[in-house]
């Protein structure tokens, strides 16, 4: 864990430095936002960076979106502050630490960046024959390329492969090749120097001599372009890269590990991948199986994640009731991990009582909230008859005939008895526009949420400040926006 502090933090510099170190983190201190920009460049690198309120925090993390250093942020000020917390959040800030700094709570928000990024929760053989393996490769320098679907912890196993590494006590850097635009990846994995391109203001080191001395991951490798995978081929063969615009080459020390949730040798009969570099970056395969396939795992995982978001959300910690179980393992998790930990998410924050009953297991897909108005029918019709309620687990689509007949808006917010509205996964969009969609899903979850923006915008996926953004659009064009939560009323 690598923590850069940049400023003073109010004077507690040294308290702050320390409860880090004590934790494991290896700390390194700038004075200001330009030392910190320099030294992210340089290849120094962070896992986290903590700022005092007292420097231009949106300067920085500007900065860094521009240069597409990806490396959470956190401030820090004085208690009384509430205004610099308030402007640090909204400048993108992850999170908000009172100074003087709380060990207890340093030590939770370094947890929270590291967490679980080397534990591998499993119980199924089939998963424990891939760990077998994983062991047995891991402290060799060898190229590994790991497969698997979408959402089964592909990078989860690359982190436990560089732990399990006698490189664990370098640098872990990940590059995620689809999240990139192909004409700026060059210059994220190999740097470059000042002036290469237009707004090439400052030598960049790139990821590769990032991870000097330790491991470096090509996450969704698939999705590079072909004419930068020669250059890559390079680098794997040569072990040195050129920065662009550069004039010599630079030597590195790396162990490589690539991911791919698609079929790389189909890739390259298509022409669509080089073959000497799948040969090179294929020197070991690991095969992440579905979750699907590995059914003794979910109720392990499903407990694990239950815990983990009650702790995260700062609600009281319920077991698993034995039809919810049955329930998630009758379940086909095309998301895989991904979606079972988004599922345990929703769970947490809908259920009531003293255990997570089936009523709060929202599968992908389902809708989680009532509609509050019927939506308009596709063309003149005689009024449906009543029906009765589906059950929880029956799929019933409206029909283009005789559109449902949407329940009336309920006079208190809405609970986790949501899933008898499933009926209604689709009938009433056809025709609309995908912005009022997503408006009526926003409004509709954030009524569900009682107002609360932190847990809105984790059902919903995105950051808080986005939920916030759009909610402003809403009423500046008149729509009626549920008030802030309790919660949420001090950083509104």
């Amino acid at each position: 864990m690598r923590l850069l502090i940049v400023g003073t933090l109010g004077g507690h510099i040294s308290a702050a430095g320390q409860i880090a170190l004590n934790k494991g983190a290896k700390v390194s201190h700038l004075d200001n936002v330009e030392g910190a920009m320099h030294a992210l460049r340089s290849g120094q690198g962070a896992d986290l960076v903590m700022i005092d309120v007292a420097q231009p925090v949106a300067k920085l993390l500007r900065a860094m979106s521009q240069e597409r250093i990806n490396t959470p942020v956190v401030a820090c000020g004085l208690e009384n502050d509430s205004d610099a917390a308030v402007a640090a959040i909204k400048a993108g800030a992850k999170e908000y630490i009172p100074l003087p700094p709380n060990a207890e709570l340093i030590a939770a928000v370094l947890a929270a960046v590291t967490e679980e990024q080397s534990s591998v929760i499993f119980q199924d053989p089939i998963m424990g024959a891939v760990l077998k393996l994983a062991d047995q490769i891991a402290p060799s320098d060898a190229s590994v390329l790991i497969t698997g679907e979408s959402g089964t912890g592909k990078e989860v196993l690359a982190r436990y492969l560089h732990e399990k590494s006698k490189r664990s006590d370098k640098q872990f850097v990940s590059v995620n090749c689809a999240a990139i635009p192909d004409n700026l990846l060059e210059s994220e994995l190999f740097g470059h120097e000042k002036g290469a391109f237009t707004g090439a203001l400052a030598r960049r080191i790139g990821k590769f001599e990032e991870a000097n001395g330790g491991t470096l991951l090509l996450d969704e490798i698939s999705e590079m372009d072909i004419r930068l995978q020669a250059k890559l081929l390079r680098a794997v063969q040569e072990r040195e890269i050129d920065r662009v615009g550069g004039s010599q080459p630079v030597k590195v020390d790396i162990r490589l590990l690539a991911t791919s949730n698609r079929d790389l040798e189909r890739h390259v009969r298509e022409g669509n991948f080089r073959e000497d570099l799948y040969f090179r970056l294929n020197v070991f395969n690991l095969q992440l199986p579905p979750l699907r396939q590995r059914p003794a795992d979910i109720k392990l995982l499903a407990n694990h994640f239950a815990k983990k978001y009650a702790e995260a959300n700062g609600v009281a910690e319920r077991p698993l009731s034995d039809e919810a179980i049955a329930r998630l393992q009758g379940h086909h998790w095309r998301g895989n991990v991904r979606e079972l930990e988004n599922t345990l998410h929703r769970a947490v924050l809908l259920a009531s009582g003293d255990e997570i009953g089936v009523d709060a297991i929202i599968l992908t897909g389902e809708q989680t909230t009532p509609v509050a108005q019927e939506a308009p029918p596709l063309r003149a019709t005689p009024a449906p008859q009543p029906a009765a309620p589906p059950t929880p687990d029956t799929f019933q689509p409206a029909s283009f005939d005789e559109p449902e007949t949407a329940p009336a808006a309920p006079a208190t917010p809405p609970t986790a008895a949501a899933p008898a509205q499933e009926s209604k996964a689709g009938g009433d969009l056809v025709g609309r526009t995908v912005a009022d969609v997503e408006q009526q899903l926003i409004i509709n979850t954030l009524s569900h949420c009682l107002g609360n923006r932190t847990h809105a915008a984790n059902i919903l996926g995105i950051s808080i400040r986005t939920l916030r953004n759009k909610l402003k659009a809403y009423s500046e064009d008149g729509v009626s926006v549920p008030p802030p939560g309790e919660a949420d009323r001090a950083t509104v």
